[in-house]
């Protein structure tokens, strides 16, 4: 049968007719002399390019294997910095602090206050010991030079002005607990008006100049860790990203990290912060082998999938293309190796095969409905 596509959306001029006379109408010839068969899908040139329909020569060329895994990305260790209580008490976010802000180095994230909290401000009694061994320190000083005290006595209030001078931090008198670096506020561990210890993580800054790949080969497959040289991201948005496009780095790939993750072995890589991915976002990876030469592929997109099977379309004529099965082999995330089905020095449709698959799958024309040619 012919298919002629006329979907409300998207109608197709097509040279394709259908009569009662299935004798003198049963193939038809384009301006190529090309007779159109029973299985083939016509499509007028002007729709094709309308709705970027596009076909390329068919060529054997060199193909990396690669292995098929699950990833995150991370933030780069790097360049994250946790915001610390500088003291013990009660928190105060600065204003317009929250997850997704943006803060400069040395910016208040927020203030520390043990002021009505019991037990009171150690720090600030440290400061009133410090005042103090100053004071008496400022005392026996010339009373030594006039020989007055011993040299125990001076020593001994110095010991003293040094204990207090350690114990008292100029930094947790502020209260102020400042971003460690310029960055965007990921992660906010307390609430407002939450007691916090000395040290305790307030919020995560992280710069987001470098971030890490985490994917997770199964142990089954480690024999593949060797070769791996490089890897392309796979969103299920249908973004693609290759590593090496973003300074990517593979940073481990040993066996010895095996157990964080029971029957996996994460394999890690750098890339740079201007790569178009969300940090904590899942992905699926190629790893990328070793290359081999004189390998049939497609793009992904070429490759369409119905009932369980894999098909491409190749195009036969000016206007006409047919349905291939074709068999799969390995991908590299952007193309997909031809195991079977097609030939060097055909012509697929590497762009498009959704509205080529659309045609096929078309109304065709009513009973008593004919072209006029």
């Amino acid at each position: 049968m012919k298919y002629i596509f006329m979907a409300p959306m998207l109608v197709f001029s097509m040279a394709s007719c259908q009569s009662h006379n299935e004798s003198e109408h049963a193939e038809e010839a384009d301006e190529h002399g090309h007779e159109h068969g029973a299985d083939e899908i016509v499509l007028e040139p002007h729709d094709a390019q309308r709705l970027g329909v596009e076909v390329d020569t068919v060529r054997a060329t060199a193909f990396t294997e690669t292995l098929k895994v699950s990833g995150e990305i991370l933030p780069s260790s790097a360049d994250r910095g946790v915001v610390s209580a500088p003291t013990s008490g009660i928190v105060r976010l600065a204003a317009g602090i929250n997850p997704g802000s943006q803060v400069r180095a040395g910016q208040a994230v927020a203030q520390i206050t043990a002021r009505n909290v019991s037990g009171g401000d150690a720090n600030n009694a440290a400061r009133v010991a410090l005042d103090n061994a100053k004071r008496e320190l400022d005392r026996i000083t010339p009373l030594l030079a006039d020989g007055l005290v011993t040299k125990k006595d001076y020593n001994d209030a110095l010991a003293a002005y040094e204990a207090a001078k350690a114990a008292y931090s100029p930094s947790a008198a502020s209260g102020v607990a400042s971003a460690p670096r310029a960055g965007v506020v990921t992660a906010i561990n307390v609430s407002d008006g939450e007691y916090v210890e000395t040290g305790q993580a307030i919020a995560t800054v992280a710069a987001n100049s470098s971030l890490t790949l985490r994917a997770l080969v199964p142990v089954a497959q480690a024999d593949f860790l060797p070769r791996v040289s490089g890897a392309t991201l796979s969103f299920h948005s249908g973004q693609t990203v290759d590593l090496a496009d973003y300074k990517g780095r593979l940073l481990s790939s040993a066996s010895a990290s095996a157990g964080e993750t029971p029957g996996y072995i994460p394999v890690f890589f750098s890339l740079d912060g201007s790569a178009p991915v969300i940090p904590g976002s899942a992905t699926e990876v190629y790893l990328k082998g070793s290359g081999r030469s004189e390998v049939i592929s497609l793009p992904i997109e070429a490759i369409v999938e119905q009932m369980g099977e894999t098909f491409a379309f190749i195009r036969i004529g000016g206007h006409a293309y047919v349905k291939r099965p074709v068999t799969l082999g390995n991908s590299d995330g952007k193309r997909v190796e031809i195991v079977k089905g097609i030939e060097p020095g055909e012509v697929a449709v590497v762009k498009g095969a959704t509205f080529v698959r659309l045609a096929e799958q078309a109304t065709v024309a009513p009973e008593g409905h004919s072209h006029n040619h």
